[in-house]
């Protein structure tokens, strides 16, 4: 079972390198489950709701989410459905805070 929902979102000062390869895949693996992996660039996954309320509370819990990780997705809300994509802009690729804010975003539409 995956502890990264358990951990915290760090800055990234720009030093920090992009996950590629063999690192980009074990923390995918350990993210296990739906999202997609785009060109090693950004996470994605698009969440499906019954109505638009639904959608809308869940874009809320996420945006709530991000300003407490310091860590902003793109958050592109319609009815029925919520897409999250991540990525650290500064590096403009992935690190470990992108799979930790995924597995949070999983989190915040469990809770």
């Amino acid at each position: 079972m995956s502890n990264l929902s358990e951990k915290e979102c760090i800055a990234c000062s720009g030093w920090v390198p992009k996950l590629v390869g063999e690192a980009l895949a074990n923390l995918y693996a350990e993210l296990g489950n739906e999202w997609g992996v785009v060109d090693e660039h950004h996470l994605e996954k698009t969440y499906k709701f019954s109505n638009f309320r639904k959608a809308l509370d869940f874009t809320n819990a996420v945006g709530e989410l991000a300003e407490e990780q310091n860590h902003h997705p793109d958050i592109f809300l319609a009815w029925g459905k919520v897409k999250v994509t991540i990525w650290t802009h500064k590096i403009d690729g992935l690190t470990e805070s992108d799979f930790v804010f995924a597995a949070k975003a999983d989190d915040a539409l469990e809770g």
